[in-house]
């Protein structure tokens, strides 16, 4: 079992954004929904609580109301080795209502946070000639969506 989980507040979406992530991310699955009873607090029938993995990673979700919204000062970081993975995942996850910013990062409709970043984009800006990764830096700063082919660009420039 994994030690550390993260835990999804939602204001009564909670089965509608697990249904949406597991349909995006291919090793992903709904691992458990518990529903509201005659007890409440809930309408019957309604989810109270649900488990999904996604990339096998696991997630709880639960329907605690309005009280607490996300916040980008948490967000998923979801390395993607190719230009169409990031095409993909970016198109999919703005699908319905969600809002592309600055340097890979989106808000899904449901007001979470995502960056879908290149895996080279680590080695680009790490490396020890300044000028390389400045160069990256500033390509980088100029984009909504990661382009790989921009940054490699950048990189390679004289």
């Amino acid at each position: 079992m994994q030690k550390i989980t993260p835990f999804l507040w939602f204001n009564g979406n909670a089965e509608e954004a697990m249904n949406f992530y597991v349909s995006i991310f291919k090793n992903s699955r709904v691992v458990s929904i518990t529903r509201y009873g005659d007890a409440g607090p809930g309408p019957k029938g309604t989810v109270m609580s649900a488990t999904f993995e996604l990339e096998g990673q696991p997630f709880y979700a639960l329907n605690g109301g309005p009280r607490y919204t996300f916040s980008p000062a948490v967000s998923f970081f979801v390395s993607c080795e190719t230009q169409p993975e990031i095409d993909q995942l970016w198109t999919k996850l703005l699908a319905g209502g969600g809002t592309s910013q600055r340097c890979g990062w989106l808000l899904d409709r449901f007001g979470l946070s995502w960056q879908i970043v290149p895996n080279a984009l680590g080695k680009m800006l790490g490396d020890k000639n300044p000028e390389k990764s400045q160069r990256v830096m500033k390509a980088m700063l100029q984009m909504d969506k990661m382009d790989i082919g921009g940054l490699q660009h950048a990189y390679d420039a004289a």
